[in-house]
This record gives structure tokens, sequence and C-alpha cells, in this order.
């Protein structure tokens, strides 16, 4: 094995430090990993957060914004040219990953390409551009996770999308009025919204009895994307197995919290305690416990619609 320069062990520290540092609802480069995945995982988070970051955060202007991703995706594109001689550690940490999981680098730009959007677009006009966003802005993370661990077919590919995208869209749910309100943000379809005879307001209005139907249909719409790709977390063995199946048991019950909520407070966002992640990374650990686990929630679901 290859000796780890000082520069690149600093590199992956900063991208660790980076990723422990923010809370996210779903597991991020879980101790259950191994090692080496979970480092590899640290550092794909610290790129993706980061580049988030430009897209959202500070008072910087559309401008400068879009030419910090710019300047990303050049340092991807030097990566990917085995060229890269810069000094930032998520850069050169990710070098590293890149090139000793033979990551394909499109990925990485369908990210940075989704942050783009965020900068440029805050509407989004019908479900299908919603879903074009999640596909370039949350499943390029699950197929990631896939690639890391090797020998991955079509078929687990797609698993990984459905999940994803529903994860996505649960956030999407959950964050309404704070992407309304620090970002001028709606991922709600427009004509979804004019359909229903709706306001942007009605989005925000603490009695959200008037977007109770269009909230409903997107967690149905999640608990079947969810449902097509649970399997998933069956089909992987080992520790990174347990992770997905432990994301996506986090997902559908947070999807159960958030149907059980009544129709006058669907903008209340629901939050998995200690308790119920203990019993999620348990239910996680067998393959037949978890599909048990997954079975019951589903039937919780239908029942509850």
């Amino acid at each position: 094995m290859k000796t780890k320069s000082p520069e690149l062990i600093a590199a992956y520290q900063f991208c660790q430090q980076l990723a422990q540092s923010h809370y996210e609802n779903f597991p991020v480069a879980s101790i259950v990993l191994p090692k080496r995945l979970r480092q590899a995982i640290s550092v794909i988070y610290a790129f993706a957060r980061t580049a988030d970051d430009f897209a959202d955060e500070g008072t910087l202007s559309n401008e400068q914004r879009l030419q910090q991703l710019d300047d990303y995706r050049e340092s991807l594109l030097a990566i990917g040219q085995h060229n890269y001689q810069g000094t930032v550690p998520i850069f050169i940490a990710l070098a590293d990953v890149i090139h000793n999981f033979s990551l394909p680098l499109k990925l990485f730009e369908d990210l940075l390409s989704a942050f783009k959007q965020d900068v440029i677009k805050n509407r989004y006009e019908n479900f299908n551009t919603v879903l074009d966003y999640c596909t370039r802005s949350a499943n390029p993370v699950g197929r990631l996770l896939l690639y890391l661990e090797g020998n991955i077919t079509p078929l687990q590919l797609e698993q990984s999308d459905a999940i994803c995208t529903a994860l996505q869209l649960i956030n999407f749910c959950q964050d309404i009025e704070q992407d309304y309100h620090e970002q001028d943000r709606i991922y709600i379809p427009q004509d979804e919204l004019i359909c229903l005879g709706l306001t942007e307001s009605d989005l925000i209005n603490l009695n959200s009895k008037k977007i109770a139907p269009l909230l409903r249909s997107l967690y149905y719409r999640s608990q079947q994307m969810l449902a097509s790709g649970y399997t998933l977390g069956m089909g992987l063995s080992g520790r990174i197995g347990w992770e997905v199946r432990a994301m996506t048991l986090s997902g559908i019950h947070t999807l159960v919290l958030l149907q059980q909520q009544s129709d006058d407070h669907l903008l209340t966002r629901p939050r998995l305690g200690k308790a119920m992640l203990f019993k999620i990374m348990a239910n996680s650990l067998s393959k037949s416990y978890y599909q048990h686990a997954c079975h019951k929630l589903f039937q919780r679901l239908d029942h509850n619609r």
C-alpha cells in the first residue's frame, strides 16, 4: 500500500472534521463503515457541502457564486486529467479518492450543475423539472456510494436513484418554510399549486390545511419511490449494506412521521429521536429485520393514506 504524504493525511483530516461538524437527517460517513470508506465518503461530503454553500450561504452576488462553482469545476477537470496542482485540502483528498476508486467525474459535475441551478432558478414549473433537479442534486451521492463499494449492477443504480430522489423530496416537504424565507426558493411544482387554486403564500401559512392534499400527494410519490428502491439494502453485504439500509429506513420513518401529522400542522419538521435512531440501526444490521421493518412501515403508510 502506498504511504500517504503528510499533505494528503492533513487533507483527509480536514474533510472528516468538516463532515462531522454538520448535522444532517440522514447518516454521513457513519461509524459503521470501515475507515477506508468512511474517509472517502467524508471527502465526497466535504466537496458537496462546500459547493452547496457557495450557492446558498453568505452575501455574495450571483456572479460571484457562479464563479466559485466554476472554479470548483476547473479543479475537478484538472483531477480528471491527473493534473491538479492546487493546495485546497478538499481537492487534494478528492483526487486521491477519485483515482483510487475510479469514480466517474460526471457525477461530481452533475452536483455542481445542480448547485449552479440553485443560484439562477428558484421556482419549478412541474414535477418533471423537480425530478430533473433531483437527478443531479441527490442521485449522484447515492451512485458514488455504490461505486465506492464496486461490483454494482444497473438495477442497483436505479434503486439507488429511487431512494435518493425520494429522500430529496421528503426534505423539500420538510423545508418549505426555510427554503422560502432564507433563499426565496420553492421546490413544490408550480403547476400543481395553480391546479389546486393555491398561491405561494398558502405554502407558508401556519395552518397547512389548504396545501395538505398537495403535500400528501408528494408524500405518496416519495413512498412509491422508496418502495421501488428499498430492496437495494438487501442486495448489499457488509457494512456498506448496513449503511444503505439505515439511510433508507431513516427516510421511511421520517415519511411516516410526516404522514401522521394533522393537516393543520404539516409544516412542523419531525425529528428522529435517539431511541428511534438506535432502533433503525438495530433493524438495519440484519437484512431480514430490515425487510420486515420496511414492510411494516409501508403498511402503516398505506393504512394512513
